[in-house]
């Protein structure tokens, strides 16, 4: 993940459904959340709701990457 505090971000889909995602370092706390906040979501619903949040002064955060990473693999 390029810019956050975690490292890396393992999701897995079903038929555009997110079915879990798991991420490496960064905030545990607020990562599980986030985790099973989108477990069941749609990949697309959740990029229209991640994208472009940014952390503090950083140009990203680890939902916007989320976003993008799930932006890469539906197109």
């Amino acid at each position: 993940m390029n810019g956050t505090c975690a490292t890396a971000a393992f999701v897995e889909m079903e038929d555009g459904v997110l079915k879990s995602v798991a991420f490496n370092g960064g905030c545990d706390g607020n990562l599980q959340g986030i985790s099973r906040l989108v477990t069941g979501m749609r990949a697309v619903d959740v990029i229209k709701k991640f994208e472009g949040i940014k952390c503090g002064h950083k140009p990203t955060s680890c939902p916007d990457q989320l976003a993008q990473a799930l932006k890469s693999v539906l197109h």
